[in-house]
């Protein structure tokens, strides 16, 4: 891949992240009340402790990076980067209305980190890898910031088979547009979902202790309407496919989403499965 192709599809992604933004603060303290356990295993994962300087990279609007901060205490420090100023800005407002002065959040590249080597004892990324053009120079990167016996600690999405919460809408817009078979090497959703992929990139930088598990969960949802209302503010990649429907598919996409969800339906309202691969490694001493 060419640095020119890269940088496009890096300022692609940046202007697909700052325009859901605002769905993403919208549905903030929903989804940070479904997706803690992540935060909580990601910053667990990491060793984090008082006093200790992390880096966390993709926050978007701050997770897991205020549970790290909450974490590492007023001793220690965490540093939340991502593309979208839009996004981060959400995470600042968050780390205000919590009084985290420890934590500082600031636009960059994963692929080209703007630290000095050995800078953090410890990095955390939550479903940030997957869509980088050049994964393997980001785990060169990690490795070049991380002090010695640090660990890095990554969370990205499984197999599309085992994560119906994000291919319903999918499976549904297929029915309205030809889509091609994705690219398995492109950025996507589902780039890391291969066991081994993140893991042996990671190896290859020079990472060891490599460890590497399926967590499956679920979201849950009061009704298929909350579900689709939700995604569709704040998943780029799905809004990008419905923006090529017309006005009819998308009412039929939508009513053919909230449809196909009530499968998942039990007593307390819907339970979507997800799965995620964590992916955890130590720098060697």
């Amino acid at each position: 891949m060419t640095q020119q192709s890269s940088q496009q599809i890096i300022e692609g992604q940046r202007q697909d992240w700052n325009r859901v933004a605002g769905g993403w603060e919208k549905w903030d303290r929903f989804f940070d009340e479904q997706m803690a356990f992540l935060n909580h295993r990601l910053v667990a994962d990491a060793r984090l402790r008082a006093g200790m300087q992390v880096l966390d990279l993709g926050s978007g609007t701050g997770y897991p990076a205020l549970l790290g901060a909450q974490t590492v205490g007023p001793s220690g420090s965490v540093i939340g980067l991502d593309l979208a100023e839009q996004m981060l800005a959400a995470a600042r407002r968050k780390a205000k209305a919590l009084g985290l002065a420890n934590v500082t959040f600031r636009t960059g590249d994963a692929t080209a980190l703007p630290f000095e080597a050995n800078s953090f004892d410890a990095v955390t990324s939550r479903f940030c890898l997957m869509f980088l053009p050049e994964i393997p120079k980001a785990a060169a990167e990690i490795a070049r910031v991380l002090k010695p016996g640090s660990w890095v600690v990554a969370a990205v999405w499984s197999s599309p088979d085992k994560n119906p919460y994000l291919m319903i809408p999918i499976n549904v817009i297929k029915q309205f547009l030809d889509l091609p078979q994705p690219d398995p090497t492109a950025p996507g959703i589902f780039r890391l979902a291969k066991p081994g992929d993140l893991a042996g990139m990671l190896q290859q930088a020079g990472f060891t202790n490599l460890s590497e598990e399926e967590f499956v969960a679920d979201v849950r949802f009061a009704s298929g309407e909350e579900y689709y209302a939700s995604l569709t503010d704040i998943a780029a990649p799905i809004q990008n496919l419905l923006a090529k429907l017309s006005d009819q598919q998308k009412i039929d996409a939508r009513g053919r989403t909230i449809t196909s969800v009530d499968q998942y339906r039990q007593s307390d309202g819907i339970a979507l499965p997800i799965a995620v691969r964590m992916v955890a490694a130590r720098k060697p001493r």
